[in-house]
């Protein structure tokens, strides 16, 4: 199946001339990015996928070898309490 017949809204961005992209407001929303956060870009045939740092460590979840004396619970809690902050972060924003 391909993204478009999965995609529920479709959004344009602006292209600077120093190669700068702006990210709608509702992407970096829906993503939580924050200023100066990286984004992973995969080019799959003449399409560009953009993906947040998460959906980019979690795509590759497994093909790293685990640090000696880590579990992968420890792997998850670690997600967990990223996510728990940056959940925080953005909520404290929004309730400004």
């Amino acid at each position: 199946m391909r993204w478009e017949e999965l995609a529920v809204n479709e959004y344009t961005g602006t292209l600077m001339e120093d190669g700068r992209l702006t990210i709608p407001g509702e992407i970096r929303r829906r993503l939580g990015l924050r200023t100066g956060d990286k984004l992973t870009f995969t080019i799959v045939g003449d399409e560009v996928h953009i993906r947040s740092p998460r959906a980019a460590l979690e795509a590759v979840f497994g093909s790293i070898k685990p640090v000696p004396g880590t579990t992968t619970e420890d792997f998850e809690r670690q997600i967990d309490e990223a996510s728990a902050t940056a959940a925080k972060r953005r909520y404290s924003r929004a309730s400004r």
